[in-house]
């Protein structure tokens, strides 16, 4: 066996078609036979091959095979390639491609020798010298062995000095294998670990000519290129430990600081959860801190003295209300209230006497597939002429959209805009759904998130009425009784408007009372203009008659039908609040002493 150390050999065999077949089966045995002298393994002597003639054809690489048996079953399925001889293309590809780190080829810095043993027995159909320079300035030896007919200059021209050592020709293929025992002593010498004292304090490698020592995984060489010195993986920084890296023979672990716990990728860190241990005993809220946790109250709350429990905080008296009236403290909040006969005004600090007409207003139309398509355009210039009737702002009403159909989609919140002519816009943007009609779960949904205050419905404390407008065409594929109700309990004020096939008994159950009030009916989409003035009567305050026209909703017919509108909305909205009832009592007495004096200028 050879014993000289490591090697990167690359075999470059030519079957161009003047290689007949049986010449060709002796080529594979001399490559065998010489392969079966050699250490062959990862760390000893790696082998690759490659045929050419018109094309180079990688048949294994550097990389590929480290026993001897999988060598010999890949040389024995080779299939020549039986076209020209392109010897210079062929060193071309073993300088650029065998010979790199990518198929196989140690580093340079490790001196493993490269060597590459040309086999050839034409005459090359391209030039080679320039080729075969840039190849032994690469650090690649070249052996180039011709037969026969090979061309002795051609090999000269490709083979590494000394020519006399790298040029060989050989008569006939029946001598190849006489000879693959003569090349066999030019690439073997002597071990130079097993010769010399080499002092290597891990392990010794051999080459042609000298040695080079090595260290166990884990450690690195140190400058003196003998001895050894633990790698201490933690000093690049590459790591990734969040914390602590804590260095090991070779490698490395991750340590968290006292309170976190190491995550699944064993580099991050999380903060240990004390309060998810349940025992915390704090009232409102638990807030979890490294090595322990503390109490904390919600807003409008102190902690008392024991650093658990939470009182309630008189708002009231600790911040600047503004209230113009009163200031009412509640558990964690407050809010303003007006005197009798007074109405607390959108910015939910100043009273007036006379309402304004606001409410944030909420439509739920009906996108299911019998509405069909050139009638929900109808069913959008509808809603766009309930727009048309709204004094639309931030401060003034707001309108949110939702769309239903088997499932419910939220076209825009009450947040959302903040004119009219943005909200129409919006209207004529919305896209069609089809399919089936779940009023119910519409109307849940609006109770649930569409009059929330995450989506700019006003607190219930501004008094601002919220009104839900549920538009139809036909019967619900599921309950609607338990969702409508809950809607009028929330204190939403409920209009249902049908179309064509809605169910009447429906419709009902939606509206609030006094439900004649509250509900509309047209026989097909082209006639629902009444629907618009209907609904318009309810939540509108009526503009002034007669030659002067009466633009203050606190004057005459116009004050009149408003605060009777107000009146019943607030009733739906209030009926349990005592407060209230003795409000709306006032407020009806005065209207009656209004009416008088009315009927009195007539």
């Amino acid at each position: 066996k050879c014993r000289t150390g490591p090697l990167d050999i690359v075999f470059v065999i030519d079957s161009s078609r003047s290689v007949r077949p049986f010449e060709f089966e002796t080529m594979r045995r001399f490559m065998m036979d010489i392969i079966s002298n050699l250490d062959v393994g990862p760390n000893a002597t790696r082998v690759g091959v490659i045929q050419y003639s018109s094309q180079v054809q990688n048949i294994f690489s550097l990389k590929t095979f480290f026993t001897r048996a999988d060598m010999e079953r890949a040389i024995n399925s080779i299939v020549p390639l039986a076209q020209g001889t392109m010897t210079g293309l062929a060193i071309q590809y073993t300088m650029n491609v065998a010979f790199s780190t990518q198929e196989g080829a140690r580093p340079p810095h490790k001196g493993i020798p490269r060597i590459a043993i040309i086999v050839t027995d034409g005459r090359p159909q391209d030039r080679v010298t320039e080729v075969a320079t840039q190849a032994w300035n690469a650090g690649i030896e070249i052996y180039a062995v011709g037969i026969q007919r090979a061309d002795m200059n051609s090999l000269r021209a490709m083979a590494s000095p000394p020519l006399e050592e790298h040029v060989f020709l050989v008569e006939s293929f029946e001598l190849i294998q006489q000879f693959a025992k003569q090349f066999q002593d030019k690439l073997c010498g002597v071990d130079m670990c097993v010769e010399r004292e080499h002092g290597c304090q891990h392990s010794c490698v051999s080459t042609p000519g000298s040695f080079y020592c090595e260290c166990n995984p884990g450690y690195r060489l140190n400058v003196d290129g003998k001895t050894c010195s633990p790698i201490d993986a933690c000093e690049d920084g590459r790591h990734g430990c969040q914390h602590h890296c804590v260095s090991l023979r070779g490698s490395y672990s991750c340590r968290c600081r006292p309170g976190y716990y190491l995550g699944h990728n064993k580099r991050s860190c999380t903060m240990i959860d004390y309060c998810s241990f349940g025992n915390h005993s704090c009232q409102h809220e638990c807030v979890s801190i490294p090595n322990g946790h503390y109490c904390r109250c919600r807003s409008g709350f102190t902690l008392q003295p024991d650093g658990k429990s939470c009182r309630a905080t008189d708002l009231c008296n600790g911040v600047d209300h503004g209230c113009e009236f009163k200031c009412v403290s509640t558990e964690g909040s407050y809010h303003c209230v007006c005197p009798e006969g007074q109405q607390l005004q959108a910015d939910g600090k100043t009273c007036s006497k006379c309402g304004a007409g606001h409410v944030d207003l909420v439509m739920v139309i009906d996108g299911s597939k019998s509405v069909r398509p050139q009638n929900f355009e109808l069913v959008k210039q509808f809603v766009n002429r309930v727009v048309d009737l709204l004094e639309v702002s931030p401060q003034g009403t707001r309108v949110g959209l939702v769309q239903y159909s088997s499932r419910v989609r939220t076209e825009f919140p009450l947040n959302k805009y903040h004119s009219a002519d943005e909200i129409k816009k919006a209207v004529m943007d919305v896209e069609y759904m089809e399919k089936g009609t779940m009023t119910g779960l519409a109307l849940k949904h609006m109770v649930e998130h569409s009059f929330s205050e995450l989506e700019g419905a006003r607190p219930l404390s501004h008094n601002i009425p919220r009104i839900g407008l549920v538009f139809t065409d036909g019967r619900s594929q599921d309950d609607i009784s338990e969702w409508a109700r809950r809607a009028k309990e929330s204190g939403i004020v409920m209009f249902a408007v049908g179309v064509g096939k809605a169910v009447e008994e429906e419709l009902r159950a939606i509206a609030s009372e006094p439900v004649e009030q509250h509900f509309s009916y047209s026989a097909d989409f082209t006639t629902m203009t009444h629907l618009v003035e209907n609904f318009s009567l309810n939540i509108c305050p009526e503009e002034g008659k007669g030659e002067t026209e009466i633009r203050s909703p606190c004057e005459c017919e116009a004050l009149v039908q408003f605060q009777t509108n107000t009146v019943a909305i607030l009733q739906s909205l209030t009926e349990k609040n005592i407060l209230w009832a003795r409000s709306l009592a006032q407020m009806t007495a005065r209207l009656e002493d209004l009416e008088k004096q009315i009927a009195n200028k007539k």
